[in-house]
């Protein structure tokens, strides 16, 4: 697994490669301090899980981690000429998660999924995108998660994209399973977190590159 995140938290060491390296197909997950692994070993995130799922099914991907801590959905499309110079086939979007934290306008975060959305198929008409659903806390009060989200459905059938789920099922306020802030998952949480969207993303693959 390769970490490609400007100023994300860690640069990323190595994940053994199979010898089929050169054939592999790669994922690049986008998104916030969830996807980089913020306050973890950039191993224990989920990118780095989801590449060992990979390997130890015989699937032929190489993940790639462009998670930057403290982005936002304003900040993912800043980000996208230079993250679609990178080789991908199948791009995973997760961000909005500080959006929600900063209380940012619901329709500037569609804004800008529509924005990425597009530059993404523009550049890339032949790749899967995925989005990852997520939600906002409710101290700011119902209407605005209940819009929040509304906003990732929405998005990803107006444009054709993949919607997976919330990336933080079953880890979101479960003490035990987060860091001290009580935000960023733990490597317990990671695994849950990875897990998750194995599950949905493990036939996607499977349908675009199968198994050895």
């Amino acid at each position: 697994m390769r970490d490609s995140g400007r100023g994300a938290s860690d640069s990323s060491s190595s994940v053994a490669r199979t010898p089929a390296k050169d054939a592999r197909k790669t994922i690049l997950f986008v998104g916030t301090s969830l996807t980089a692994g913020y306050g973890i070993d950039p191993q224990q995130a989920y990118p780095a899980l989801i590449q060992r799922r990979i390997d130890s099914v015989g699937l032929n991907y190489e993940v790639v981690n462009a998670g930057v801590s403290g982005e936002t959905s304003s900040g993912a499309v800043h980000r996208m000429p230079w993250l679609l110079k990178q080789p991908f086939d199948i791009f995973v979007l997760e961000t909005g998660a500080n959006d929600g934290l900063r209380g940012i306008p619901t329709k500037t975060l569609e804004a800008n999924l529509d924005s990425a959305i597009d530059r993404i198929k523009a550049k890339r008409p032949d790749a899967r995108l995925l989005l990852v659903q997520m939600e906002a806390l409710p101290n700011l009060g119902p209407k605005y998660a209940a819009d929040f989200h509304a906003v990732y459905p929405a998005v990803a059938k107006a444009k054709g994209v993949t919607l997976l789920p919330f990336l933080l099922t079953g880890v979101a306020g479960h003490k035990e399973l987060n860091q001290g802030d009580g935000v960023h998952p733990n490597y317990a949480g990671e695994r849950i977190v990875a897990a998750n969207l194995w599950k949905a993303l493990e036939p996607i693959l499977d349908s675009i590159a199968p198994r050895a």
